[in-house]
């Protein structure tokens, strides 16, 4: 309804003259060109000629659930797509292009596909004779006026195979959508006023699907003040970027082409862009057009000095929903309680049972209908130092209601954990409701009448999938045919759509673990930003950086803590930042480098993996896997041979080892030897495929990819009692148990030896008496 009301007032009013602009920022136009309502789907909608286009092409692999194809069955007619469209632009032509294999069992005519665009029905493709079993294509233009914010496309078989008794759950009714089908759109730019109540639009806007890519904008090379500010801007950004990627390209006294930007200056080092702004004496924060370019937005964060700054975007990762108007200044931001360990907000809670409600990412994501209900799935993300080894299970406190079957005909709710089986339980028909305390296993045994299988574990990573699967059996009643009338008769019962729903009290208990973890780990890093994420605000994280940096080690930066935020949902508000190398050794904390790591640190004995970027040599491991994720022994991760290859390529590296400082501290290093390494660095830091290769010790990115090693000296960080340490120990290292057993048998036999002969003495003493 925005999307329609906003289309219809620049097409009938015209667009609102804005109040204040830039320093020699072009004139918006004042008025927009008038566009009559389309009477043909496919014609453009104009409302300013002058406005930039861009035309998208978005595939059904990019844009449909994964796999990105999607088959419809006669109990699961339906399948969607969702896309959403910016606040600054428009839609003023789109086109749906759909690849599609019907089941050759199709009956043509009475068989077709309904497409509807936000619940209106936009197009019907019919299911032709000669198409039956073959891919064909079709194009389907969309009329734009229904397109809004937010929006589906939906499409719906309806599928025959006979002309009477027919079975929906036949398998003969299908239908392929094809993952090269694309919905095309022709985007036109919208003036925005200058208001900062629509924050954070339009720099990140949540309709938008695409990584957020927002540059920065700094005078020139930053301090140490200007750094910490944008790392925790970038952070805040990151916390609303999520799931879709963020990347902070850093610019010195120059703006981006078509792109809104975020601007910092202080009154003494300001771009040049900037120069006749008026000084500030407070914390600022403006939103105004781009110099010679209106369709473009600039953030602007002002202040006196550099701390002025730091206040100013603490203003807007904890006081956003105040800003309004043209500009807005930051009088005061206050801690009121200090956060704790392991209380990130995208993290599963760790001190208490979880509800399902709290696990919730979107409106009724814990219902579902149909004949056969889509699966209902929650995302867990766990700390990357819960201990579980020697857990029993997790408990999970299931409250459920569904639509009662017809009879008793074996439908069943199944539990899946990371697409692996846990349970199952029936649908009774006589209930409409139903409650299970499950314990989901971390060993899973199988049992039946005649064998019994032992599964593997149930692994839990950072990231987890809950899955509530409810299978409805289908139900169908048969024709007879009467040879002496020679008629036919078919008794059939409608189907009924099937409503499910997991109640949002439901639970799921994680409390009362310890937190113990096997050191180095870069996919802790990469996936949950481990083992600085263990305080959300990054309260124990000192960030060492250069005083003068390159605008890519700068940028390193900001997608390094952008993509930290992102994974724990909190900005990084208490992080440290700091360029002067020798303030590691007094502060007790986790260490990020950015950049060359320090003379004092590649002399340590202790650090024996380090990937130098001038010499590009590293240390082989004895044994390697780069698909195993159990924790490697130490003799596994010795140094077998060491390499030194000199090359003119671009090569960045992501390593970690010990502290030398503090043993339960850890450090991680972002490395590169040219500008071009760095993007690679960057590239790497955002794009979750390479994310999923970073692991080990040390990854090596290269133009090629990314390959990581485990190498080098493990170390432990947490706490476990001894007595638990000592099973973890052994149940990690077979021989040593054995080891110890052979030794516990030893000394049971000697002692039972030594009781023996004391017995036996006491006995001989005895009859020497008598």
């Amino acid at each position: 309804m925005t999307r329609k009301l906003r289309w219809f007032t620049a097409v009938l009013m015209g667009v609102m003259p804005l109040t204040w602009a830039a320093p020699d920022s072009a004139p918006l136009p004042m008025t927009a060109t008038d566009a009559p309502a389309a009477a043909d789907p496919a014609a453009p909608v104009a409302v300013d000629p002058a406005a930039p286009v861009r035309d998208v092409t978005r595939t059904f692999a990019q844009i449909a659930p994964p796999p990105g194809v999607f088959t419809l069955t006669g109990t699961r007619t339906q399948g969607q797509i969702e896309f959403g469209v910016r606040s600054d632009e428009l839609v003023t032509k789109a086109l749906l292009t759909l690849s599609y294999r019907p089941s050759p069992a199709l009956l043509p005519v009475v068989s077709h596909l309904k497409v509807y665009l936000n619940d209106e029905m936009v197009g019907l493709v019919p299911i032709a004779q000669d198409q039956a079993g073959k891919t064909s294509q079709i194009q389907l233009p969309l009329d734009p006026r229904f397109i809004s914010d937010f929006n589906r496309v939906r499409l719906e078989l309806v599928g025959h195979y006979a002309n009477m008794c027919e079975n929906p759950a036949n398998s003969a009714v299908w239908l392929d959508i094809g993952k090269e089908s694309s919905l095309a759109l022709t985007l036109q730019k919208l003036p925005l006023q200058d208001d900062l109540s629509h924050f954070p639009e339009p720099f990140f806007d949540s309709r938008d699907n695409r990584p957020l890519i927002l540059p920065m904008v700094f005078a020139g090379a930053p301090g140490l003040g200007q750094q910490k500010a944008a790392a925790v801007l970038a952070s805040w950004f990151g916390t609303k970027a999520d799931w879709r990627g963020q990347s902070f390209p850093v610019l010195y006294n120059q703006l981006p082409e078509q792109q809104h930007a975020v601007v910092f200056a202080t009154n003494d080092q300001r771009p040049d862009f900037l120069k006749t702004l008026p000084p500030v004496d407070k914390p600022t924060i403006a939103i105004v057009n781009q110099p010679q370019n209106p369709w473009e937005k600039m953030l602007l964060v002002m202040g006196r000095d550099d701390n002025d700054l730091l206040k100013a975007v603490q203003g807007i990762a904890q006081g956003e929903v105040l800003l309004r108007g043209q500009s807005a200044t930051v009088d005061e931001v206050k801690e009121l309680m200090p956060r704790k360990p392991y209380d990130a907000p995208n993290w599963v809670r760790t001190d208490r049972p979880t509800t399902f409600g709290e696990l919730q990412q979107y409106a009724n994501q814990l219902q579902s209908d149909g004949l056969q209900p889509n699966p209902i799935a929650l995302t867990l993300k766990l700390p990357p130092d819960l201990f579980l080894v020697r857990a029993r299970g997790i408990d999970m406190n299931i409250t459920y209601r569904y639509t009662t079957p017809m009879q008793e005909d074996g439908s069943r709710l199944a539990v899946n954990l990371n697409n692996q089986f846990v349970q199952d339980y029936p649908l009774s028909g006589k209930h409409d409701n139903g409650r299970q305390l499950l314990r989901i296993p971390l060993v899973q045994g199988l049992t039946d009448s005649s064998t019994q299988l032992t599964i593997p574990a149930l692994r839990l990573g950072v990231v987890n999938q809950l899955r509530f699967d409810f299978d409805y059996a289908s139900l169908f009643y048969g024709g007879t045919y009467n040879s002496a009338t020679k008629e036919s008769r078919c008794a059939t019962v409608t189907p009924v759509s099937n409503h499910v729903v997991i109640d949002d009290n439901s639970t799921i208990d994680f409390s009362g673990y310890r937190h113990y973890i096997q050191m180095p780990s870069l996919r802790a890093f990469a996936n949950a930003g481990f083992p600085f994420s263990r305080n959300a605000d990054l309260a124990q994280t000192l960030v060492l950086v250069n005083a003068r940096p390159e605008a890519d080690k700068v940028s390193a930066l900001l997608n390094a803590l952008g993509n930290i935020s992102a994974q724990t949902g909190y900005p990084a508000l208490k992080v440290k930042m700091t360029d002067d190398w020798s303030k590691a050794q007094e502060q007790d904390d986790d260490l990020l480098m950015i950049g060359e790591i320090p003379q004092t640190l590649k002399d340590d004995s202790k650090i024996n993996l380090l990937v130098d970027a001038a010499k590009s040599w590293v240390n082989k491991p004895n044994r390697q896997n780069d698909f195993s994720t159990r924790p490697l022994s130490t003799d596994d991760m010795y140094a077998e041979s060491q390499t030194t290859i000199s090359s003119s390529g671009p090569m960045a590296a992501i390593v970690s080892f010990k502290s030398p400082f503090h043993d339960q501290r850890s450090v991680v290093a972002l490395l590169a030897d040219s500008p071009r390494a760095w993007q690679l660095l960057n590239g790497a830091l955002i794009d979750s495929d390479k994310r999923a290769a970073i692991f080990g010790s040390a990854s090596v990115i290269r133009e090629s990819g990314v390959n990581s090693l485990r190498v080098g000296d493990i170390w432990y960080v947490g706490h476990l009692p001894w007595w638990e340490r000592v099973w973890n120990a052994l149940a990690t290292h077979p021989i040593m148990l054995a080891a110890f057993a052979a030794v516990v048998v030893i000394l049971f036999a000697l002692l039972l030896w030594r009781l023996m002969r004391s017995i036996s003495r006491r006995r001989l003493g005895d009859e020497d008496d008598l």
